[in-house]
């Protein structure tokens, strides 16, 4: 049972930036960031392949938000910026194998940390 542990959320001002953290207990293949705002359904927001040469974002966070991952110390980071109010929500790690979906498809996914929270204020 592989463990997730996000870190790094909390309340900025529209403009700036954060760093997500997310450490696994142990060495993981796929792994991505989701999102799920007050009220809304979860969704992908970017996703990287086990060696890191393929990345995913959501169009929503091109050009703002960089997935990476350090596999020796079995940790995801995603580093965002120019943060606006609508990134508001609660960012969730997780883990998967392989499937011949999209890696911003939550059903690819079998392991989710327990999430941590964002907020953008305007």
């Amino acid at each position: 049972q592989v463990q997730l542990v996000e870190s790094g959320g909390g309340s900025v001002q529209a403009g700036g930036s954060l760093r997500l953290s997310c450490t696994a207990s142990e060495a993981t293949y796929t792994m991505g960031w989701f999102r799920q705002p007050p009220g809304k359904e979860r969704e992908g927001v970017a996703a990287m392949s086990t060696g890191g040469r393929i990345t995913e974002y959501a169009d929503s966070v091109k050009g703002r938000f960089t997935i990476s991952r350090d596999n020796a110390k079995n940790t995801l980071y995603l580093q965002m910026n120019s943060l606006k109010p609508e990134d508001t929500a609660m960012y969730y790690c997780a883990a998967g194998t392989y499937l011949p979906i999209s890696r911003l498809d939550y059903r690819r996914y079998n392991y989710w940390g327990q999430g941590t929270p964002v907020t953008v204020s305007s």
